[in-house]
């Protein structure tokens, strides 16, 4: 058997997102590769050292084209060399007219929900890329059971087409050196600055909690998003611009300190895919408060106490009844550590391999 993927997006140098999960993903099947299971991978440029060395059975095959790539020069490409039995694209889209099957993972349909927040030639792309992706795609692979039930209403798939694998989880614990203790505590949200990650329902809150915990600070770790001016302005409109940190984004490393200091962690989300913050606070022995909204509860499990999103009454409530109850702290930091190991990149890797090869018996 031999599988053709679309390695582009773990070929960067800065790796997030889709580009962490399709580098582990390549990574696994490179150790499995052998004489009777091969890979192609297919780039735009030369692999960076950082990816799988290749071998006689892992193979990089590089395809130039400046423009529409995956809608033009890989598919020629691929009609050109038809030696592979399936294709597999780790992020949406899929090559059209491809004359093998396809299947492709789908990491959240945020697009559709906040159109606002994408610059209109990506929203293009996301929009009818995907709907082409997916109606083509011998098989689905959908990040979350929030992700496959978007998928379904949202693009008409019938639900047996879908196969849901979560992603995996890596420690982000890179260094050795003790983390520097902070003096004044603190509550910690990390991601992106955006209207739908929810942030002024948890200014709010905050605001709400620091009537009765005055000597805390509220720290957004994360980079500057869409429409991002509103949730500065919030803060300064509410006087609240020496209790409220905007860091800025953050490195692994800075994320292990804010981690492994903070209160508690808070991820207010309107919608997530999937939520790897969540698994990064809990890794790290950080109570959770989340949103209980998407696929949030479904990662999080037991493992975290939920609020109605649209309600920042509740969200303080939560927050100083974590900072006020040990007890409860220790068991979410307990529960946190137990619910991350159910996450690993060798687990998300084999199910998308067994996926892939299950594509191809059925189609034999």
């Amino acid at each position: 058997m031999k599988i053709a993927v679309d390695g582009n997006e773990a070929n960067v140098s800065e790796k997030v997102g889709v580009s962490v999960y399709t580098y582990n993903i390549l990574h696994y099947f490179a150790r499995r590769a052998s004489a009777d299971l091969q890979f192609v991978i297919y780039l735009k440029n030369p692999p960076q050292s950082d990816l799988p060395t290749p071998s006689a059975y892992f193979a990089y095959h590089v395809v130039k084209g400046p423009f529409l790539w995956s809608q033009l020069f890989l598919p020629f490409n691929l009609y050109l060399h038809p030696q592979c039995d399936v294709f597999f694209s780790p992020a949406h889209y899929a090559p059209r007219f491809c004359p093998i099957p396809t299947v492709v993972t789908i990491h959240d349909v945020s697009y559709l929900y906040y159109p606002q927040e994408f610059l209109k030639k990506d929203l293009y792309q996301l929009k009818n890329w995907t709907a082409y992706s997916v109606k083509k795609a011998k098989k689905i692979i959908a990040v979350s059971e929030t992700t496959k039930k978007d998928i379904m209403k949202f693009y008409h798939i019938p639900d047996e087409k879908i196969k849901v694998i979560h992603n995996g989880y890596q420690s982000i614990i890179n260094s050795k050196k003790p983390t520097a203790k902070s003096q004044q505590p603190y509550i910690l949200y990390v991601g992106t600055i955006q209207p739908r990650k929810n942030l002024i329902t948890l200014i709010n809150a905050f605001n709400s909690f620091l009537k009765e915990k005055p000597d805390y600070r509220l720290i957004i770790a994360g980079k500057k998003g869409w429409l991002y001016e509103e949730i500065f302005n919030h803060v300064r409109a509410s006087h609240l611009e020496h209790k409220v940190i905007f860091t800025g984004y953050v490195s692994d490393e800075e994320k292990e300190v804010l981690y492994t200091n903070a209160s508690l962690f808070v991820l207010p989300s309107l919608y997530e895919g999937f939520g790897i913050p969540l698994l990064e606070a809990m890794s790290l022995g950080c109570p959770v408060v989340s949103s209980k909204s998407s696929s949030l509860p479904e990662i999080g499990g037991n493992a975290c106490l939920y609020f109605d999103p649209h309600d920042p009454q509740e969200l303080a409530e939560k927050m100083l009844e974590i900072v006020t109850n040990t007890a409860l702290a220790q068991e979410l930091v307990k529960k946190g550590k137990e619910r991350v190991q159910l996450f690993s990149w060798e687990k998300c890797a084999q199910e998308t391999l067994e996926a892939l090869k299950n594509t191809v018996k059925h189609e034999g």
